[in-house]
């Protein structure tokens, strides 16, 4: 009798417990926090006033723990939101394409033996196999956009061979001592009066030589020690477009899942079973639950016959994906708005748009993938030179291939053009005496050197009646 009594008033208690739970949490939801209009989306506002000024105003972090958090999130959408990655690989596609092209020539009015300007390309060109450049440019491009800064370090051989390889983000800090210097902050000592001019990366802990490392960054001011990921600002864009698009396939799914709900007017639940079962042709019991499951087969065309107490409801007739859509895609224009670049590129949808018009000279993304791809070119001409200056240090090329000779970049053309229209530009340029064969072939993608020898080497089985070749071929 005890024990009756006692498990009532545990009944009760809980009972008690639960209604006041429902209205605590129905007092919370009715709360208002008088600071919430200071909150945008999980982020404080800042107040302006003395603190706004220098570039911190201007970044999303104060801190490298800060810096690792936003790098963390980006790195996450790089590898798990579908239109993250889409936009990533286009904007490597359209900067790097199939690779730049690199030619060392002689400077204009220098009197250089043409040999070094052969010497020094035979130097290059071992440096872009040696390093699989087009591979690196690409990854470049990548941890430029995902991270918002890219780290390369040289290395170079006994025989000035140069050798470059990629120091993680999360590589570069201040080490302990070192954390009460603003000089060295965010893993970067600089000259304490000049931001932009560094002397050295703490690389785990340890001192690097500026020198031995170039960094990239993107996204930031030049007084800025290090980079912000190019999807930072819409990265809540992308997590609530990949969660609209999960949601709308989920409710798609489940309600195309439904074929008909039949509705028993005035029926009980014993009625509505019976029936089921009569009208089953299939019956499966489960054996971890003991339930039976009833099933039906409705072919093509199955006209339904019942009395007036049943009522038949489709639920997927109601069904329409497009106001959703409509949402979606605003939320894919603000993501595209933010890498200037048309919907299409983000989305791989082309339906509603046209590729030419967009590709053109004066176009916005045109205008943008250039002013990237200038900057691209800029820093990976630094890298050449840098191998050039390495290989006259151990000897390999005279001195004078610093002064006299010049490196030319040329990336993959941007603009959409006919292909034989070029063409006939560029002769009739070259008839003019503007363009030079070297850099035709160039633009085309080809190597004049080694043109220049398979047309002679043409030239020679032709002369030789095509012996030679045959020979060859054994």
């Amino acid at each position: 009798m005890m024990h009756n009594t006692t498990g009532g008033h545990d009944a009760i208690a809980a009972k008690l417990e639960q209604r006041l739970s429902e209205a605590w949490q129905s007092l919370w939801d009715h709360f208002v926090d008088p600071s919430e209009s200071f909150w945008d989306d999980g982020g404080d506002w800042t107040s302006l006033g003395s603190h706004d000024r220098g570039p911190a105003a201007t970044l999303p972090y104060a801190n490298e723990q800060q810096l690792r958090d936003v790098r963390s999130q980006c790195r996450m959408l790089a590898a798990e939101n579908e239109f993250a990655i889409n936009g990533h690989e286009n904007r490597i596609s359209y900067l790097v394409g199939a690779g730049h092209s690199y030619r060392a020539t002689t400077k204009k009015g220098s009197d250089a033996r043409p040999e070094l300007a052969v010497h020094a390309q035979a130097v290059l060109d071992d440096f872009l196999a040696d390093n699989q450049w087009q591979r690196r440019q690409q990854e470049i491009v990548r941890r430029w956009d995902r991270d918002g800064e890219v780290f390369l370090r040289y290395f170079v051989t006994p025989a000035g061979e140069t050798r470059v390889r990629f120091v993680e983000p999360g590589q570069v800090s201040t080490p302990q001592q070192r954390v009460a210097d603003p000089a060295a902050s965010f893993g970067v000592q600089t000259e304490p009066d000049d931001v932009e001019t560094p002397l050295a990366y703490y690389v785990d802990g340890q001192a690097v030589d500026a020198r031995e490392i170039q960094h990239r960054k993107a996204n930031v001011d030049a007084n800025v020690k290090r980079g912000l990921p190019l999807f930072y600002p819409v990265r809540k864009n992308l997590r609530r477009a990949e969660k609209l698009l999960r949601n709308m396939s989920v409710v798609a799914e489940i309600q195309s899942a439904i074929a008909l709900v039949r509705k028993h007017r005035g029926a009980t639940r014993a009625s509505v079973q019976q029936f089921a079962t009569s009208q089953a042709d299939a019956s499966v019991t489960s054996p971890m639950t003991g339930q039976t499951q009833n099933y039906r087969r409705f072919g093509p065309g199955t006209i339904l016959d019942s009395h007036g107490g049943i009522e038949y409801d489709f639920p997927a007739a109601g069904l329409d994906a497009a106001n959703y859509v409509v949402i979606l895609q605003a939320e894919l224009r603000a993501i595209a708005s933010r890498l200037v670049m048309p919907e299409f590129m983000l989305t791989s949808d082309a339906s509603n748009a046209n590729y030419a018009s967009t590709m053109v000279s004066e176009g916005p993304a045109m205008r943008m993938f250039s002013r990237l791809q200038a900057a691209l070119v800029n820093d990976d001409v630094q890298v050449m030179w840098r191998v050039l200056e390495n290989a006259v240090a151990a000897g390999r090329l005279p001195g004078e291939a610093l002064t006299a000779l010049e490196i030319q970049c040329s990336p993959p053309t941007l603009e959409v053009r006919d292909p034989l229209q070029e063409v006939e530009a560029f002769r009739i340029e070259y008839e003019c005496g503007i363009l030079s064969p070297q850099t035709w072939s160039q633009r085309r993608g080809l190597d004049y050197d080694q043109e220049q020898e398979n047309r002679q080497q043409c030239a020679a089985r032709n002369a030789d009646g095509g012996k030679g070749g045959a020979q060859a071929k054994v």
